[in-house]
């Protein structure tokens, strides 16, 4: 039986609702999963009107999804109405909502109705407007599923990168570089290799946090004192890693198939490159959780919501890959 996955609707005045009624009009997504859509039936079909796509989905109350998995559907979480939601705009309505979908997504996934999660892109300033505790979808999912640990990794065609640090001010992020994060998160990253990629002993690259890995302690110790460390120990328990290896040395040896994973210190060193490399079809996808989670590696993009230019690539990925890993 193929998959069912509980797909978030994102932020209904972004493009959200758009790539995820395009990625589900695709022949070769509804081939290979059964789709759980958490949202709106008024924004679902405004997006069906600009799209000119209808993935044909029924609609549902939360209470009325259907027990035969093989079966999809829209679970309508709330009644907004477009005035709730422009295109474009931010109501504290459709910041409630974004948080409603995604809490609405995982309860299914967590009692057992779906098989992986794949999160339309929320827009994370206007939900942390009334959830000031809110900061993206990894740490929420973290705190959601009580697990100790989580970890974002980004996967396109030629490159994968995975974060140490996540969502932290820059000024903060050598503070959060310790030991134990850098230990923790590599063997996350050496686990979805084998478990969820299939590949049986993976290269992994692990980058330094200042420029040039600190050049023996001349750009700053954190690289000597912690990273290095922490890479001792994980070669002791048997896994290949190389590193501090400076980032711009790693990333373009990982693009050429020398590493399977690149382990990035902080958030911009790891996504600024997989983007420019990889923007329409980059993957997020969340380690550390009991299911596969996935999303696309972009944002809600409010200034081109509404005019029908959002390219669906990146959601179509997403969705096939949540559907590849919970297979």
């Amino acid at each position: 039986m193929k998959p069912r996955v509980a797909i978030s609707l994102g932020d209904p005045c972004g493009i959200a609702p758009e790539v995820i009624v395009r990625a589900l009009g695709e022949p070769r997504v509804r081939e290979t999963l059964t789709p759980l859509v958490f949202g709106d039936e008024a924004i679902w079909r405004r997006a069906i009107d600009l799209t000119g796509v209808d993935p044909d989905l029924p609609f549902v109350r939360p209470h009325q999804i259907p027990e035969d998995r093989s079966v999809g559907a829209v679970v309508t979480v709330t009644d907004l109405g477009h005035a709730a939601a422009p295109y474009g705009g931010e109501t504290e309505a459709s910041a409630r909502a974004q948080l409603g979908y995604l809490d609405a997504a995982v309860e299914a996934a967590i009692r057992g109705d779906a098989d992986a999660l794949c999160t339309g892109p929320v827009t994370k300033s206007a939900v942390a407007k009334v959830e000031p505790t809110f900061r993206g979808h990894t740490e929420f999912l973290r705190d959601r599923y009580a697990v100790p640990r989580v970890a974002m990794m980004l996967a396109g065609p030629k490159l994968r990168v995975v974060l140490v640090t996540t969502h932290v001010a820059v000024r903060d992020v050598a503070d959060r570089i310790t030991e134990e994060a850098v230990v923790e998160t590599t063997r996350l990253a050496h686990r979805a290799l084998r478990e969820w990629f299939d590949i049986p002993e993976p290269q992994i690259a692990v980058c330094g946090l200042n420029p040039h890995a600190g050049e023996g302690g001349h750009f700053g110790r954190e690289d000597l004192e912690v990273i290095a460390p922490a890479l001792e120990r994980l070669r002791e328990e048997g896994l290949l890693v190389r590193g501090p290896v400076a980032a711009d040395s790693a990333m373009p040896r990982a693009v050429e198939g020398r590493y399977d994973v690149v382990v990035a210190m902080f958030h911009d060193q790891g996504l600024a490159p997989i983007k420019t490399l990889h923007f329409d079809e980059a993957v997020n996808v969340t380690l550390g959780l009991p299911i596969p989670r996935t999303s696309p590696d972009h944002g809600s993009a409010l200034d081109i919501a509404g005019t029908g230019r959002a390219r669906p690539g990146a959601m179509i990925a997403s969705l096939l890959l949540a559907a590849r890993l919970a297979a």
